[in-house]
């Protein structure tokens, strides 16, 4: 299908790689950004992200047939609230984060008087650097895309929001709200709280200074991740706060295990802690698991 304007609402890395795939597969007659910045306007269009870049955010979203909010999760409530007058009625609404529940019982709440739309997203695509600059079309290509409808949702606005990612190459996959935070709580937000307790504390300036002269391609892959935006990673940490915590306890419950075997020199154990590890990972891997990174 062909939107006539989409406004996307944040810019950067996912923001800019979708308006790059909806101008390059001509899925939009018009797409306009909202960035914050005025150096972002020139950047964004530069980039060939938008057709057009404004600082107005009323004037973005105004007769756009689908919004798309882009920014980190703490801004989306604040923003909607913000753009509510210009909204077309019968517009879509979608977003790109990656807590479902607290967003989408948000924006339901504010939308329930309108005719506007609303069906959550969370693209599994994604990557450590940050900006327009970073965009690139082709980011969500065979890409999971997860839609998550509710009992207020109409299978009209559904179909239209899936359409979207399949029209950018997304292969979606239909979730509840707070199944989708669970399972992510586990396979994207856990990994990067990881990465980033491992870099604290293996490049903490208190170490030799010839720590950081030994670290090599394993502690690179483990960590890249923790390179990613610490605002956006925050307010995932607090609005999945719950599922993340548990996830944690998870973890630190197998570290212990392992822990214990190691300091024990329990070579039996500590093998088969390994191999169960590989044959799981492998699984996945050759099952055709997505590569694309959050």
């Amino acid at each position: 299908m062909r939107w006539k304007k989409v406004a996307l609402v944040g810019v950067g890395l996912l923001g800019g790689s979708l308006g790059l795939a909806l101008k390059q597969r001509r899925l939009a007659t018009s797409v306009v950004g909202f960035v914050r910045r005025a150096a972002s306007v020139g950047e964004c269009e530069k980039a060939g992200a938008v057709d057009r870049a404004t600082l107005n955010l009323l004037e973005a979203v105004s007769g756009a047939d689908l919004i798309v909010l882009c920014t980190p999760l703490a801004q989306m409530k604040t923003l909607l609230k913000e753009m509510l007058p210009a909204l077309k009625p019968g517009a879509f609404i979608t977003d790109v984060g990656s807590v479902k529940g607290t967003v989408v019982e948000e924006v339901e709440r504010l939308l329930r008087k309108s005719s506007v739309e609303f069906v959550g997203s969370h693209p599994m695509a994604g990557g450590e650097k940050m900006g327009v600059n970073a965009a690139r079309a082709d980011l969500f290509e065979n890409a999971v895309c997860v839609v998550t409808p509710t009992r207020r949702s109409k299978k009209e606005a559904v179909k239209k929001i899936e359409a979207l990612w399949e029209g950018v190459g997304g292969r979606v996959l239909e979730l509840d709200p707070k199944a989708h935070d669970d399972l992510v709580s586990r396979s994207s937000h856990l990994p990067h709280f990881v990465a980033a307790a491992i870099a604290r504390t293996v490049l903490d300036p208190r170490r030799p200074a010839s720590q950081g002269l030994v670290c090599a391609n394993g502690f690179r892959d483990v960590t890249r991740v923790a390179s990613g935006s610490p605002e956006m990673w925050r307010d995932i940490g607090l609005a999945n706060a719950n599922y993340l915590g548990k996830a944690m306890r998870s973890l630190i419950k197998d570290l212990q295990k392992l822990q214990t075997v190691i300091e024990q020199k329990d070579g039996a154990a500590l093998e088969k802690f390994l191999t169960n590890a590989k044959e799981l990972r492998d699984k996945w891997h050759s099952a055709g698991a997505t590569q694309a990174t959050e």
